[in-house]
């Protein structure tokens, strides 16, 4: 049976149009994606059997484009679109933090800088450049790889904050391992760019360590 032929308050699009999108499963929010299934398939099953080749929907979304294309009924133009709609996602919460204080949005800040780090292979480390209202300016990736005292260049940040004319910044960088327990490198780093900022009157918020579904803030354990 097709979707058309469901019940109205079962098929995905009436269904989010009616009771918003977290009313939706995995399968029926993929399945509006998707908007056809294939010979034999509805829409939904088509999904529900992409969602259990991929191993859930994170790896489905956070997938290379050659993994990606290879799942049924997928492409180059699915993974286009999804990636638009990714892109999307992350600009509007940088739009969001733009326009608010990020010191009253600490959820916001994490959601943001999960979207844009959790899902790298590798180590970024990143920063958050505030005005003197705690208004998102800039948001730099500044190094990779890994992240230790012989990467991080406390020059290169402050530099940086001078440009964006920043009062107060909000450090960041991700663990790939998925283990968001900050290192004493992490803290010996931190203290190092709090006293180089400090210099040019450029507050340290914040340093918030990324992994896989926790962000670990510095502040929130005492440490600034």
């Amino acid at each position: 049976m097709s979707i058309a032929q469901w019940p109205e308050a079962e098929r995905p699009r009436e269904k989010l149009l009616t009771r918003g999108p977290a009313a939706l499963s995995d399968a029926e929010l993929l399945a509006i994606f998707l908007r056809t299934g294939c010979a034999g398939k509805s829409a939904v099953d088509l999904a529900r059997e992409l969602l259990a080749e991929f191993g859930g929907l994170r790896p489905l979304l956070e997938a290379s484009q050659a993994a990606f294309c290879r799942g049924q009924g997928l492409g180059s133009a699915k993974f286009a679109q999804l990636q638009a709609v990714l892109e999307m996602a992350r600009r509007h919460l940088s739009a969001s933090l733009e326009a608010g204080d990020s010191l009253t949005s600490p959820d916001l800040v994490r959601q943001y800088l999960s979207a844009q780090l959790r899902h790298r292979p590798h180590e970024v480390f990143a920063v958050l450049f505030l005005d003197n209202q705690h208004r998102l300016r800039a948001f730099d990736e500044l190094f990779q790889g890994t992240i230790d005292g012989a990467s991080v260049y406390p020059r290169e940040v402050v530099k940086r904050a001078l440009t964006h004319n920043a009062a107060a910044v909000i450090l960041a960088h991700n663990h790939p391992s998925g283990v968001a327990e900050p290192s004493q490198a992490d803290r010996r780093i931190t203290e190092r760019l709090r006293e180089a900022l400090d210099l040019v009157g450029v507050r340290v918020l914040d340093h918030m360590v990324v992994g896989d579904g926790e962000v670990v803030s510095f502040a929130e354990r005492g440490w600034l």
